[in-house]
C-alpha cells in the first residue's frame, strides 16, 4: 500500500496489485497444459521447444525448472506433484534467473587469432572521476575487471623524486597512485569475471632506467601469468583459448623520456551533458560536435600514447627487459594514414586513433581499416575534451573492425550502455567474435545500400519490481508512477530507430502489451535498446531503468529482461516481460 499526500492535508492510498499474466501467457498455458489446470514437465518441455526455440532442451531440463519454481514459490515442492499452475508458469517466465533473454555461457569460437575479436576496453582505467582533477586509484581498475573488461590502460610517469613509477593522467591535477599497487590489483582480480586474457596498455613517459624498473615489477608481479611472444615477428596473434589466465603487455617499443610540458593549446570546449543519462547515440558524432581537427592521426588529446608521436626513439637495447615484455607492439603514425594502415606480412602491431580521426578515416579509408584490423589491432580513444569522462558512439569503430574501443568506464550514459550491451554477448567474457563480413574485405561496402537480412519482432508485455527497488515517492510525490517503455535498435545507420509504448498511468506494475518490428540490414552488429521512463507533465521525465542486448544473442520466445541503472548496475527486482521472434 502506498500513501501519497495531496494538497497538504489530504492523502490518497494506492494498493500495489500484482498484474495478471498477459493474454499470450494465458494462451500458451492453456495450449500446452491441454486445457488442464496444471502443466506437467512433458508439457513444459514441448513449450520450451515450440515457443522458446530451445530445440536442444530435454524433459529433464523442464523437470529442473519445475522443481526450482515450486521450491521457490511453495517451499514444499518435494511433497507436491511436480506440475505448474498458471501463476507458477507466469512466475517462471518472469524470472530473470530462470528465463533470461541471452545465454550466460561462452559459446563463440575462441580459437581464432586475438585480432578476430572485439575486446572490452577501458580508457584511463585508473581514474575515479573526471579527466582533470579526480583521484587515481586501483579501485576503478578492480571494478572494471569484475565487469569483464579485458583491456586496462595505465599511464606511467616518474614519481616526484624520479626514482619510482606512478600512474596518473599527465599534465593534469589528478593525484597519482603507485604502479605496483595497480599491478598487484590486476593480478588479484584479472580473472574474477573471465578466464580470457587481460591486456595492459601502457602509455609510457619514462626514462630507460625506469622502464627497466617497470620490466622488473611486471615480471615479478605476474610471473608465469605473463605472456611473452617467442618471436618479435609473429605472423598472427595467438587465440584467446590459448591465452587463458594470461596477462599481455601492449605499448610502443622503448623511447626517450621527454619532460612533460604544459599543453598551451588545450581546448577550452566542455562536453555537452544535457541530461543525466546522456545524449542519444545518434547525436554523438564528432562532426555534429563541431570538432576542428585536421590531423589523420591525433587531436589535442595529449594524454594518449600517440600524442607523443614526435618523441625521438632510442636504441631499444637500452631497455632490453622492457622490450621483451611487449606482446602487442604499439605503432605510431608519422605520415599518411593510408601508409600506416598497410598490412605487413611479418609485422603485427596496434595503432591508435582518436574518435574524430576514425570518423574522418572511414570516409576515405574504410576498406583499408577493415583490412588492417583483420590481422592487426586498432584502438580508438575518446577526444581530449571529454573532461567529464563521457564517451562516444562505439558503432563506427565496430563497423570497421576496430577491436579496442576504449571507453571511460567510470562515466555513464547511453554510449556506455551500448558498450555494456555489446559485451553481454558470449557469456560476458569480454571477447566477442567479429562477424564474418569483417573478415572479408570484398564483402565490405559501407557505402552500398544493404538489403534487410532479418526482421526482429519485439513485444513488450509488462514490467514489475520498481516498488521493491525505489521508494514509493521516488517518481511522483502525489501518485504512483506513469511508466512507458522505449525500445529500438542501435547499429549501422540504416537500422537505428527508437519507438515507444503508451504511458500507463498510476501503476507500479504497468501492462503495455504492445508489439514492434525492426528490419535489420546488419543484425550481427545490432543492439536492442530498452529504456523505461516515468512521464512527468511539468518536468523532465524520470529515468526508470535500461538495458542493451546483442540482437544476435537474443533467445526466441517469452523472456524476462532485467533492467539496469544509469551506471550499468543491475537493479535487484526491476524487469520487463518481453517476447522476441525473428520473422
Amino acid at each position: 500500500m502506498g500513501t501519497y499526500r495531496m494538497c497538504g492535508c489530504f492523502t490518497r492510498k494506492f494498493k500495489i496489485i500484482e498484474a495478471a499474466p498477459p493474454p499470450d501467457v494465458i494462451a500458451a498455458f492453456e495450449k500446452y497444459a491441454e486445457g488442464g489446470p496444471q502443466m506437467t514437465a512433458e508439457q513444459l518441455h514441448r513449450f520450451l521447444v515450440d515457443v522458446q526455440g530451445q530445440g536442444g532442451a530435454k524433459v529433464s531440463d523442464a523437470e529442473e525448472i519445475l522443481l526450482q519454481v515450486l521450491q521457490k514459490r511453495h517451499h514444499m515442492a518435494k511433497f507436491r506433484k511436480h506440475a505448474l499452475t498458471l501463476d507458477d508458469f507466469h512466475h517462471y517466465l518472469f524470472s530473470a534467473d530462470l528465463n533470461p533473454p541471452i545465454d550466460n555461457k561462452v559459446h563463440h569460437d575462441m580459437t581464432a587469432p586475438l585480432s578476430h575479436y572485439f575486446i572490452y576496453t577501458g580508457h584511463n582505467s585508473y581514474l575515479t572521476g573526471n579527466q582533470l582533477s579526480s583521484d587515481c586509484s586501483d579501485v576503478p581498475i578492480i571494478k572494471a575487471l569484475k565487469r569483464g573488461v579485458r583491456v586496462v590502460e595505465l599511464d606511467l610517469w616518474p614519481n616526484s623524486t624520479k626514482n619510482d613509477v606512478d600512474v596518473l593522467h599527465g599534465r593534469t591535477l589528478t593525484a597519482p597512485v603507485e604502479l605496483i599497487k595497480c599491478l598487484k590489483s590486476i593480478k588479484e582480480h584479472a580473472f574474477s569475471a573471465s578466464e580470457y586474457p587481460v591486456v595492459i596498455t601502457l602509455e609510457d613517459h619514462l626514462t630507460p632506467k625506469l622502464q627497466a624498473k617497470v620490466a622488473q615489477m611486471v615480471t615479478q608481479t605476474f610471473g608465469k601469468m605473463l605472456f611473452r611472444p617467442e618471436s618479435e615477428c609473429l605472423k598472427e596473434f595467438p587465440a584467446p583459448e590459448d591465452l587463458k589466465y594470461k596477462i599481455l603487455i601492449s605499448t610502443k617499443p622503448p623511447k626517450e623520456y621527454l619532460e612533460a610540458q604544459t599543453n598551451k593549446d588545450k581546448e577550452k570546449e566542455k562536453d555537452s551533458d544535457d541530461d543525466v543519462w546522456g545524449k542519444e547515440p545518434t547525436e554523438l558524432t564528432a562532426e555534429q560536435e563541431d570538432e576542428k581537427t585536421d590531423s589523420d592521426a591525433s587531436d589535442n588529446n595529449q594524454d594518449d600514447e600517440d600524442s607523443d608521436a614526435f618523441e625521438p626513439e632510442v636504441d631499444s637495447s637500452r631497455a632490453p627487459g622492457y622490450k621483451s615484455l611487449i606482446a602487442i607492439p604499439g605503432g605510431k603514425i608519422t605520415g599518411r594514414l593510408k601508409e600506416a594502415l598497410k598490412v605487413e606480412p611479418d609485422k603485427l602491431r596496434r595503432l591508435s586513433l582518436s574518435e574524430q580521426a576514425l570518423e574522418k578515416a572511414t570516409v576515405s579509408y574504410g576498406t583499408d581499416l577493415v583490412r588492417f584490423t583483420q590481422k592487426n589491432f586498432l584502438r580508438i580513444y575518446p577526444k581530449g575534451t571529454r573532461f567529464n569522462s563521457s564517451n562516444y558512439k562505439p558503432q563506427i569503430g565496430w563497423m570497421h573492425g576496430a577491436q579496442m574501443i576504449a571507453f571511460n568506464m567510470q562515466g555513464y550514459g547511453r554510449s556506455l550502455w551500448l558498450m555494456q550491451g555489446m559485451f553481454r554477448a558470449n557469456g560476458g567474457c569480454g571477447y566477442v567474435k567479429k562477424p564474418d563480413f569483417l573478415m572479408n574485405v570484398d564483402a565490405n561496402s559501407e557505402r552500398a545500400k544493404l538489403p534487410v537480412k532479418k526482421r526482429l519482432r519485439v513485444k513488450v508485455y509488462m514490467g514489475d519490481g520498481w516498488h521493491l527497488d525505489f521508494k514509493h515517492t521516488h517518481f511522483d510525490t502525489y501518485s504512483p508512477p506513469d511508466f512507458y517503455t522505449k525500445v529500438g535498435i542501435a547499429g549501422v545507420p540504416d537500422d537505428e530507430i527508437m519507438k515507444k509504448t503508451k504511458i500507463k498511468e498510476d501503476n507500479w506494475t504497468p501492462v503495455w502489451d504492445e508489439e514492434f518490428t525492426f528490419p535489420l540490414t546488419v543484425p550481427e552488429l545490432a543492439l536492442l535498446r530498452v529504456e523505461v521512463h516515468e512521464y512527468d507533465m511539468s518536468e523532465k521525465d524520470d529515468f526508470a531503468g535500461q538495458t542493451c542486448l546483442p540482437v544476435s544473442e537474443l533467445k526466441q520466445g517469452i523472456r524476462a529482461v532485467p533492467l539496469f541503472d544509469r551506471k550499468g548496475e543491475k537493479l535487484n527486482s526491476t524487469r520487463l516481460l518481453m517476447r522476441f521472434d525473428f520473422v
